[in-house]
């Protein structure tokens, strides 16, 4: 191997292993973004459905009291 080859795959390697921890590192950063928004979403989903449950209950008709007889008729 000549030595301008060996130098430029040497120069190749270390660009690689530049890239390699940039992108490490914005995966890193990436993942934090998404597992803030999840968890953000997973709040905004619970207050929703509590939202939901609140309205099913007040949109439920509520029991009258009132007992009715049955009339016999003879």
């Amino acid at each position: 191997m000549k030595m301008s080859s060996l130098q430029a795959t040497i120069e190749k390697i270390k660009q690689l292993e530049t890239e390699k921890q940039n992108l490490l590192a914005e995966i890193g950063e990436l993942r934090k973004m998404a597992d803030a928004k999840a968890m953000s979403l997973e709040t905004e989903v619970a207050a929703l459905r509590e939202e939901a449950q609140t309205l099913k209950v007040l949109m439920t008709p509520e029991p009258t009291n009132v007992s009715v007889n049955p009339i016999k008729i003879n």
